[in-house]
């Protein structure tokens, strides 16, 4: 098999929640620990930090990455989804995993389950889906590539999510809001719930943002498992704070979250490291530089400024949607599409009246259609031109464009990535 051929494989013979959605969800742990047992529990082999939360955990994940890596540790960087390529998961000191490893892990998988699949001594044939067997792989090449410490962000929930075998030496839930209800609960305190379960016995947790429902969710759940509890809402950090690159309005919650977490790596690596709160200036100002971090509050070009952000649901455009008005400029134009598990309508109504549009649709079955998007937007004073794809609805965009408009892209992470795939800057 060729890398092409092995991700056709990944993504046709494994259930894939972001082409497919619910129907890829699977939660519990009991094929994860079957993957884990076959490879020798890879994970135990490497220290780790657990990082959850609605919104933000790509962001700290990377962040926490690159300020470790700076103090002079081998790191592992575990995220979803990814943009571009699908290596973009997995990394080890920003550099993506290879292709040449992906294709052996995922022919050893195909000639070990077929021939558990065959034996009839065997009855444990494994039906992993496209996450739990990326999660495999990813735990086993940071034991192969001998990382100190790997960095591992929650694909969704925490509690029933397949990255929930590890034990690791500092957990960080984000924040909570509403999103993927129909797997987590309808409530914020069920949301939490499920995040908390990545807390584990006497581990350190960091939690970034609390609201009324949350905060009794962590404290009950901290207090059962003895777990030390840190809110970075209380977290002072002495002035002044560090420049971080990520520029999005939203990052400044995010900057305390991580500047709390780091505070508690500086106690628990202490016997690894020194200087960890010392290198944190220089982590932050290069964290797309150290760990290949992409779409967020992106820029792409200057004249005009072209911006992409990958902020998919209301939580996140709370922050995006003033921060894209606020931006000077003397056309603002909004390539916009998302896909059909978001509460798009009030995502709409956050969005500036002023804009041009250019409503699409990103290459995935999940994808709401584009002229969907513009029916719906209609409904809140947005006009515009629907696109069949992404890259025809930016170089729309971009065609239309005065030098001093600017052009943000977004609503999904899939349109982003179909941006950054399609569009050559």
């Amino acid at each position: 098999m060729n890398y092409q051929e092995v991700i056709q494989y990944l993504y046709n013979a494994t259930p894939v929640f972001e082409h497919i959605g619910a129907a890829a969800y699977k939660p519990g742990l009991q094929t994860t620990e079957a993957l884990d047992a076959h490879y020798g529990h890879p994970h135990e082999h490497y220290r780790t930090i657990h990082v959850a939360g609605t919104n933000g955990k790509g962001s700290v994940s990377h962040s926490l990455a690159s300020i470790l890596q700076e103090a002079g540790l081998r790191v592992g960087l575990y995220t979803s989804p990814h943009l571009v390529d699908f290596r973009e998961r997995i990394r080890v000191n920003g550099e993506c995993i290879s292709e040449d490893y992906v294709i052996r892990f995922v022919e050893d998988f195909i000639r070990w389950n077929s021939a558990d699949e065959q034996s009839t001594e065997h009855q444990d044939t494994l039906y992993p889906s496209f996450f739990e067997l990326t999660t495999a792989l990813a735990f086993k090449y940071f034991a192969d590539a001998n990382v100190d410490v790997a960095v591992v962000e929650v694909g969704l929930g925490g509690r029933l999510d397949c990255t929930n075998i590890i034990r690791p030496e500092l957990c960080v839930i984000t924040n909570i809001a509403l999103d993927h209800t129909q797997f987590l609960g309808s409530t914020l305190a069920e949301i939490a719930s499920e995040k908390a379960g990545i807390i584990k016995p006497g581990v350190p947790v960091v939690i970034g943002e609390t609201t009324p429902e949350t905060k009794p969710v962590f404290e009950k759940k901290a207090q059962e498992t003895h777990a030390p509890i840190f809110y970075a809402e209380d977290f002072t950090w002495p002035a002044p704070l560090p420049d971080f690159e990520l520029k999005g309005s939203y990052q400044t919650r995010n900057l305390q979250t991580i500047l709390c977490a780091a505070n508690q790596l500086e106690e628990i690596e202490k016997h690894n490291v020194e200087n960890i709160v010392s290198v944190i200036p220089q982590a932050l100002s290069h964290v797309c530089q150290n760990t290949g971090l992409m779409g967020r509050w992106q820029t792409l070009h200057e004249q005009p400024l072209v911006v992409c952000d990958t902020g998919h649901n209301p939580a996140a455009w709370q922050y995006l949607a003033p921060q894209i008005t606020s931006q000077p400029c003397r056309q603002l134009r909004i390539v916009f599409g998302m896909v059909d598990d978001k509460d798009i309508d009030t995502v709409l109504a956050m969005l500036p009246k002023h804009a041009c549009y250019y409503f699409t649709q990103a290459s995935t079955h999940r994808a709401i259609p584009a002229e969907r998007v513009a029916e719906l937007a209609r409904h809140h004073q947005l006009n515009g031109n629907t696109y069949p794809t992404v890259a025809q609805a930016f170089q729309a965009a971009f065609a239309d464009a005065h030098p001093d408009d600017f052009i943000f892209v977004g609503g999904s992470s899939y349109v982003v990535a179909d941006l950054l795939s399609d569009i050559d800057f």
